[in-house]
């Protein structure tokens, strides 16, 4: 249900589960996470694309049954963030729908959201009972600033497209094929000096530390 293509230096993964919203597994984020952490350690990775199947939902974050079983609380979320955000390539989630709950968080480590127009956002904890993940508050403030970070999580408003470009949460809203779009993005990064490019994302990161 993690489908892989890589294209060169360029991996695309998909959730691939658009029967379920491609809402997650315990499974898959296992398998998302073994499969990030390997691209840390490829020298000829150089961009990262993270999508959805179908196109309505990019992710509806966990399993129904799985997050009732304790999937909700599992440390696999924090431990896929956190691989994400260590990935030294470019990272861009393009967001073919609607992005809600747990999958926020592999969203909100990579360094580019792009989104259709049609999607929605939404990460409705404080209803249901759970934390977010520790960094997806930090990381969504950072975006946002704290007071709209409280208007999703604590009071748990939907946030259209356009919203969510103009409180900088996402980057773009793409009109079209929007892992096109993302392929696009990442067009210099395919094609310049790697360890260059690996020092500039550095370099921003220290700048947003």
């Amino acid at each position: 249900m993690i489908d892989l293509t890589r294209e060169g230096g360029l991996w695309v993964v998909t959730l691939n589960r658009p029967d379920k919203a491609n809402s997650l597994t315990s499974e898959m984020l296992a398998e998302l996470c073994e499969l990030i952490e390997a691209g840390a350690g490829d020298p000829d990775l150089r961009a990262l694309v993270l999508t959805g199947a179908g196109d309505r939902v990019f992710s509806a974050g966990a399993d129904l049954e799985e997050a009732r079983a304790g999937l909700a609380t599992s440390t696999l979320w924090e431990r896929l963030s956190s691989a994400i955000a260590a990935l030294p390539c470019l990272t861009i989630a393009a967001l073919n729908g609607t992005l809600a709950g747990g999958a926020f968080g592999m969203a909100l480590a990579c360094d580019l959201r792009i989104a259709v127009s049609g999607a929605r956002f939404f990460y409705p904890v404080a209803k249901l009972g759970f934390l977010p993940q520790p960094s997806d508050p930090v990381r969504m403030a950072a975006l946002i600033g704290p007071a709209r970070a409280k208007l999703v999580l604590l009071a748990g408003q939907k946030l259209s497209a356009d919203e969510a470009l103009a409180f900088g949460l996402i980057d773009r809203i793409v009109p079209g094929d929007v892992v096109q779009a993302a392929r696009d993005l990442a067009g210099d990064a395919l094609t310049g000096d790697r360890d260059v490019l690996r020092a500039i994302k550095a370099m921003c990161a220290g700048a947003a530390g």
